[in-house]
């Protein structure tokens, strides 16, 4: 492991874990791969519950991380893995808000009259017990059951930065935007600039996109003819 992604959600997040890939640095463990490993999360449900975890075990196969869940446990990952540098992906508090509120906390957070998030619920395997998983971890735990409250919101998502600036060693930390490009992560991680234009993915459209995308790919998979 040598790169610990410690910003949240939409912030960027799947540019980086792309970006770290290109240089690298990968496979990235991102928050889909809890879906995709659906036998490991039982661990990531006790980690949640504040309950020791084998690190390890846990991220065997992974170079680096970014966003929920391993977000959520900075402190714990960069203890574990002394070596390994660490990159808070920072945006617009506003613009990350309306974000979060119109693609994660739309598709788990639960309450929405979103049709499109009714039928993933329904329909996508695993996403309810992803739904469990990030109620406990992100919606109860990270903004204490408030995440509606745009202001409760925005604080616990400022506090969260302010921490990583404070604990984190400067040497050992990036704050970075993804409009800033390869270079300040490139140079962060003493690596060659690749020459290829930055990956930009991941947007409210793309979101809800790749939803309709599995969402057509089950209904095809259980289509008897």
């Amino acid at each position: 492991m040598k790169v610990i992604g410690v910003g949240v959600a939409r912030t960027g997040t799947v540019s980086l874990k792309a970006a770290l890939e290109r240089l690298g640095f990968g496979p990235c463990f991102h928050s889909r791969h809890v879906l995709d490993n659906p036998d490991k999360l039982a661990q990531w449900e006790a980690a949640a519950r504040g309950e020791p975890v084998e690190w390890g075990p846990l991220l065997d196969g992974y170079g680096s991380t970014a966003a929920w869940p391993g977000a959520a446990f900075w402190r714990q990952l960069l203890a574990y893995y002394p070596d390994a540098k660490a990159v808070l992906t920072e945006r617009d508090p506003d613009r990350w808000y309306d974000s979060m509120r119109q693609t994660v906390y739309e598709l788990n957070g639960g309450g929405t009259d979103s049709e499109l998030a009714e039928a993933a619920r329904q329909q996508l395997p695993g996403v309810n017990a992803m739904h469990r998983f990030n109620r406990t971890l992100i919606w109860e735990g990270f903004f204490g059951g408030r995440f509606a409250d745009r202001d409760h919101a925005q604080r616990a998502y400022a506090e969260h930065n302010a921490a990583v600036r404070r604990e984190v060693p400067p040497e050992r930390l990036l704050i970075f935007q993804v409009t800033e490009g390869w270079q300040p992560l490139c140079d962060f991680l003493g690596v060659p600039v690749p020459d290829e234009p930055f990956p930009r993915l991941n947007d409210q459209d793309a979101f809800w996109g790749q939803v309709r995308d599995r969402l057509a790919q089950t209904a095809a998979s259980s289509d008897p003819t």
